[in-house]
């Protein structure tokens, strides 16, 4: 019934994914190092992402 309050982790990993690629883009003009590492922590980030959605999909059936 209270289905709407909850949060959503998808969503939440989204935003800090897209906050850690965006970083990655400015230092990727400085220091190749530190945005390699920080696309490295946004592709890990994608893959828990489709995790949860392959659960939710499973469920679903």
């Amino acid at each position: 019934m209270f289905g709407w309050f909850k949060s959503d982790p998808v969503k939440k990993l989204e935003i800090k994914k897209n906050e850690l690629l965006s970083k990655a883009y400015e230092l990727s003009k400085s220091n190749r190092r530190a945005a390699d590492e920080l696309m490295a922590k946004a592709a890990e980030i994608d893959e828990e992402i489709s995790i949860i959605l392959n659960e939710r999909s499973k469920g679903k059936k």
